[in-house]
């Protein structure tokens, strides 16, 4: 068996794994839409520029997955066009990852912390930059499918930490707001003393 076809069996090797992550990121995209839902129906609204910031990122991400293990589970004859079509999203991760750093900066309506800018913004960058640096080298190295399979991953949990943080973020101050809501309604309806 020549290199060539040995990188491809390496391929069929890490079908099942990226058939699981695909899927996973196919439905955790579904439940970012339901998280959505749920914050267009809670009292504090978000704006356009939190959602491309923060939310939109999210769905990219787990869209990304997809793609990925899409493209890794493809029948392909050749480990170039598998690492030319990686490098390609490894690519338009990198710039996407740039331009949502400008949009977390030029949102107002929330101030990010350490955790926000890590996992909104670091960690999906070095995800996108792992892919682009494995497929520019994954025809000499094909057990360079390890650091996809570790970037893909990275790239579902920075998802799934996202939208958790998301559905956290608007429960607990939906929460607050009813609590002062309900302490301003109990203040006003106690007669003062005389």
């Amino acid at each position: 068996m020549d290199e060539a076809a040995r990188a491809l069996a390496t391929l069929k090797e890490w079908e099942s794994f990226y058939v699981i992550v695909g899927s996973s990121g196919a439905a955790l995209t579904g439940l970012q839409f339901v998280v959505m839902a749920l914050i267009a129906g809670s009292a504090r609204r978000s704006t356009p520029r939190e959602i491309s910031a923060f939310a939109t990122p999210t769905v990219i991400h787990f869209c990304a997955v997809l793609l990925l293990s899409a493209i890794l589970s493809a029948p392909w004859h050749a480990l170039w066009s598998v690492a030319v079509a990686m490098g390609m999203c490894g690519f338009a991760g990198v710039v996407y990852g740039v331009i949502i750093i400008g949009r977390a900066r030029q949102q107002t309506s929330y101030r990010p912390v350490f955790e926000d800018w890590l996992w909104h913004t670091v960690l999906p960058l070095i995800a996108y930059a792992l892919v682009l640096i494995a497929a520019s080298l994954l025809t000499r190295q094909p057990r360079l499918l390890f650091l996809f399979a570790l970037a893909v991953l990275l790239l579902l949990f920075i998802g799934i930490h996202n939208s958790w943080d998301t559905i956290t973020f608007f429960t607990v101050k939906s929460s607050l707001e009813r609590n002062e809501t309900a302490d301003s309604d109990s203040n006003k309806s106690i007669p003062p003393l005389t």
